[in-house]
């Protein structure tokens, strides 16, 4: 069991890092309010998480006026999606060893 744990990766641990790259491996982008409004989350909140997930180089940010606005849009990188699919498959192993 202990290989399997080992394979989860502590930067999904948290869920607000879980729900981010969630919704990003189901949808093409998203700006910084629809996450924020899904996730339930303050500004400061998810914007911390933003930034430990860019630091690991899983996500992009791209921000862009939208008239004399900000619109700060999101998007998984390759890397993000391969360790995001290892997570999973993690996960979904340790599951079904304990359903034994």
């Amino acid at each position: 069991m202990k290989e399997v744990i080992d394979k989860l990766n502590k930067a999904f641990e948290n869920r607000i890092r879980l729900g981010i790259m969630s919704a990003l491996m189901v949808n093409d982008s998203i700006d910084f309010l629809t996450i924020k409004e899904l996730l339930d989350v303050t500004d400061g909140n998810l914007a911390s998480h933003i930034t430990a997930l860019e630091k690991l180089s899983y996500i992009n940010v791209k921000k862009e006026f939208v008239g004399k606005k900000t619109r700060t849009l999101f998007t998984v990188t390759a890397l993000g999606r391969r360790e995001f699919n290892n997570h999973l498959n993690a996960l979904e192993k340790l599951v079904k060893r304990n359903r034994k």
